[in-house]
């Protein structure tokens, strides 16, 4: 019998602990009699809380949708977007990866930018038509619950060949979140209720539930790299839309989405020059 230091026995568990060796026990200061801390240290804990935030974020936008304050709604889903941005960034740069961090974040982004923007838009726009609203509605959710699902699954997956060229397959959860958006954004800018009719809306939303889990090949952060000459003027130009977001949101939002969707065919084209070279190195 092993007797601990308040002098009773040790179980069999505390004696040596399972996720973690003897030796990794003794160098961090434990051994025989030591207890095994028990919970979550803050270093772990803060990218979990920023998805948290996030999934808060995004719930809340539903909240404001149900008092048609519609502008809260969306400024409440790109809060979201903006968290989920930072979440695992600051999880590599503290290192706090995690599995369970990784299946928080997807949970979060299914719910953030999947359910929230199609209940948000349904109460907007698409609830004119009950029927095919809704099951635009549901396409879009589903479709971001698909997509974020396929990721996962794809995680331990070496064989990407769109991750190893630096690109992204289909469009990102929030970024599919925002181009939904863009015809409440027209109607925000412009007051014309032409962009608020249940069957144009329904037809971009369901556009956008498309390509989210389609497999073109779309741009990502790594696979933007502007040239040394256009460095400065890029740096201008996002402190310039900084300032346009806040003297003019809506109208900026409309030219983000204009400059993503225009983008769009210069992924496609990049990625399939690169496909080619592969092929051609193969034979």
């Amino acid at each position: 019998m092993i007797l601990g230091p308040d002098g009773q026995p040790l179980e069999p568990e505390d004696r040596n602990p399972p996720d973690r060796s003897d030796d990794e026990w003794g160098r961090a200061g434990g051994g025989i009699g030591s207890r095994r801390p028990h919970g979550l240290t803050l270093r772990a804990m803060v990218p979990n809380a920023i998805t948290s935030a996030a999934l808060c974020a995004g719930l809340t936008g539903i909240r404001f949708a149900i008092d048609e304050r519609w502008d809260m709604a969306v400024y409440a889903v790109i809060l979201a977007g903006l968290l989920d941005g930072i979440d695992g960034r600051v999880a590599r740069a503290m290192k706090a990866q995690s599995r369970f961090g990784a299946e928080l974040d997807s949970l979060a982004d299914s719910l953030s930018f999947g359910v929230a923007p199609a209940l948000i838009l349904f109460l907007w726009s698409l609830n004119d038509l009950p029927r095919l609203g809704w099951f635009a509605s549901l396409a879009f959710a589903v479709c971001c619950a698909l997509r974020l699902a396929r990721f996962n699954a794809a995680i331990d997956t070496e064989d990407q060949p769109h991750k190893s060229a630096g690109f992204l397959t289909g469009v990102p959860a929030p970024v599919g979140a925002g181009l939904a958006f863009l015809p409440l954004y027209l109607w925000e800018a412009s007051g014309l209720e032409l962009f608020r009719d249940p069957a144009l809306v329904g037809a971009w939303v369901a556009g956008i539930a498309f390509l989210l889990i389609s497999n073109v090949a779309t741009l990502s952060w790594s696979s933007v790299r502007p040239r040394r000459s256009v460095r400065l003027g890029m740096i201008a130009v996002v402190g310039l839309t900084l300032a346009a977001l806040l003297t003019e949101p809506w109208w900026t939002l409309v030219a983000i989405c204009a400059v993503y969707l225009t983008l769009m065919p210069l992924g496609i084209v990049r990625y399939a020059r690169i496909r080619r070279l592969r092929a051609s190195q193969l034979a």
